[in-house]
């Protein structure tokens, strides 16, 4: 798999600067397999607010409805599509670049663990790496 990151910027209605970020990942035909097969799709990478509103009634329902259609969030299927982030300024859009990319890096050794179901690993340690090494 392979991140791919552009940064952008335009001006936003009032004139105010607006900051951009498009991330994709590319994929191979065996990773969009294991992500097919697995049911990985759906599975959330990242989520800008993580403070979801809890209020009872009627009220808190219309919270919660604003809440998920404001904020952002990316999936592996957004991820392997592509998406756009738009931040307010460059510390958010640089702070949301980093956790994508170490969600992209998790669910990379997630890929590679799921290719090894029904196989052997081997792993040197010790001795044996240090000859290796050598």
């Amino acid at each position: 798999m392979k991140l791919l990151l552009r940064r952008d910027q335009r001006q936003g209605v009032l004139g105010k600067v607006v900051f951009t970020l498009e991330v994709r990942a590319e994929i191979s035909s065996d990773e969009r397999s294991r992500i097919d097969k697995y049911k990985l799709g759906k599975e959330i990478l990242y989520m800008r607010n993580k403070d979801v509103p809890q209020e009872e009634g009627w009220k808190g329902v219309g919270k919660l409805l604003v809440f998920h259609a404001l904020n952002l969030t990316i999936t592996v299927n957004d991820l392997v599509a592509g998406k756009k982030v738009e931040c307010k300024d460059i510390l958010e859009m640089l702070a949301a670049e980093e956790q994508i990319k170490d969600a992209a890096v998790s669910f990379g050794r997630i890929l590679e663990a799921a290719a090894h179901f029904g196989g052997e690993e081997v792993i040197p340690i010790g001795a044996d790496e240090k000859q290796r090494a050598a």
